[in-house]
Formats: structure tokens, sequence, C-alpha cells
């Protein structure tokens, strides 16, 4: 049976690296020093990938990055995941009703894959958050997801974002709220000034396949900086998630 080839692996190394690089923007020798491959080789690779538009290179610092042909590739993963297929149109209705950015997202590991991001129905300038990756600690769409996972890391070392970032004994006892409760919330705790709501989707089997929530300012979505956001919100993020888990055939409660 053939092994794998060397030149594919490789430039799989390098996209993934952008992928995850802090800035998601890197130079030959920052490549060459992650991967441990000689400069000319990495140079080879980057080349070949911008000829095919799946890096783009700075016009000024000359560093790479992903590129849009790349993406549009991850677009179509992500039109055929019935998940997102299902939840279109009760995610435009939740950022209607709630006036805040919707996202749904689904486990990918330690993080949270963003599905689909609906923005915040105003003239607001706003970032496209589809195909990136969260950490669940500090997400609302993570806990909704993590605590109802078979192998909810309980006791895992966890990155602290900000002061507010829960630690490993809060995070527990704040994950079994979540399981009691059904639904999560995240204060201040990725973002200093940012809180979101998400609550769990389930399928046919009553798993959890994913989650769906709201994020923005803390001063829009509580009533004050302290407390948890408006149980208002919570209602119509907990009414999306439960028309989304009938569209997969969950139960209809």
């Amino acid at each position: 049976m053939p092994g794998p080839i060397q030149s594919i692996k490789r430039a799989a190394e390098v996209l993934k690296l952008l992928a995850h690089g802090g800035a998601h923007q890197l130079s030959v020798g920052e490549i060459s020093r992650a991967l441990d491959l000689a400069k000319p080789t990495v140079h080879g690779i980057l080349r070949t990938l911008q000829e095919v538009g799946f890096v783009e290179q700075e016009v000024e610092g000359g560093k790479y990055r992903l590129g849009a042909a790349l993406f549009q590739i991850g677009t179509s993963y992500l039109d055929g995941n019935e998940l997102r297929a299902k939840a279109l149109n009760w995610s435009d209705t939740l950022a209607m009703r709630a006036r805040e950015a919707v996202r749904i997202g689904v486990l990918h590991g330690r993080h949270v894959l963003v599905v689909h991001h609906v923005f915040r129905p105003d003239n607001s300038r706003q970032t496209l958050d589809t195909g990136s990756l969260l950490p669940w600690n500090a997400t609302a769409l993570g806990k909704a997801l993590v605590a109802f996972s078979d192998d909810w890391p309980e006791g895992e070392e966890i990155t602290l974002f900000t002061p507010h970032t829960l630690n490993t004994d809060q995070l527990a006892t704040a994950m079994h709220e979540v399981q009691r409760r059904d639904w999560a919330y995240d204060l201040h705790e990725l973002v200093e000034g940012e809180a979101s709501v998400a609550a769990p989707i389930r399928d046919r089997r009553g798993v959890v396949v994913g989650a769906i929530g709201i994020s923005g300012p803390v001063e829009r979505l509580c009533d004050s900086p302290d407390l948890p956001p408006r149980l208002e919100l919570v209602s119509y993020v907990r009414e999306a998630a439960r028309s989304v888990s009938r569209e997969l055939g969950g139960l209809s409660w």
C-alpha cells in the first residue's frame, strides 16, 4: 500500500499552522522554525499554495495568511452540514428578536467551531465568524456543548482569558448548573465587556449535536454588569434551540 506523499503532508502542516497562528499571518522564517523545515522548502510550498489561492501574501511585510479559495472549500463543507442547513431560518429569526449577533457552533476537539454566524441586524461594522474556533471554557456555546458531552474534561487545565474567566472549580460548578437549567452564559469571560447566552441543540436521539446563542456588549444583554443576561433574551435563545432540535427530529418539548 502506497505511503503518504510527503509534499502534500508538509503543505497540510503549513495550512494548519496558518489557521492556528496567533495573528493568522506568518513569515517564511516563522513557518520554517515552527515546522522544522528548510526555508527554501517552505517558500516552495507557499508559492504553490498561493498559485491555487490557498494562501495569500501581504503586500507590506510579506507575511502569509489563508486564502479565499481555502475558505470557499470550508464553506462548502459547512453548507453541507445538516445542523447549519436546518438552523438557517431560526438563527435569522433569533437575530431579529434579540437584536444581537447569532452563532451556531459544534465541538471541535477542545474548541467550538462556528458553523454559522448571523450579523447583528444594524448598520455597524462586523466581522464574519463562520469557520473560527472559540475556547469552550469561556463561551456560552462551549459550555452548552461540553456540559452534555460524554468526555467532559472535568479537572482539565484551562486557559484564563480575563480576570473573570472561571477557574477549574468555578467552571465545574457552572457546568452542573448548565446541565440543570439547559442553557449557558458567559460574562466578561472571553472578552471584557462582552456576554453571551447559548442553549444546546439535540437530534432525534436526544444527543446534543450543537448549540445556538447570541453575543454582544454586557450593557445590552444584561441589566447590570454583574448580572446574568436578561431572561427575555434567554427565552429567545432556548426557543430557537428547541425549534432547530425539532427540525433535526428531536422531541417537541
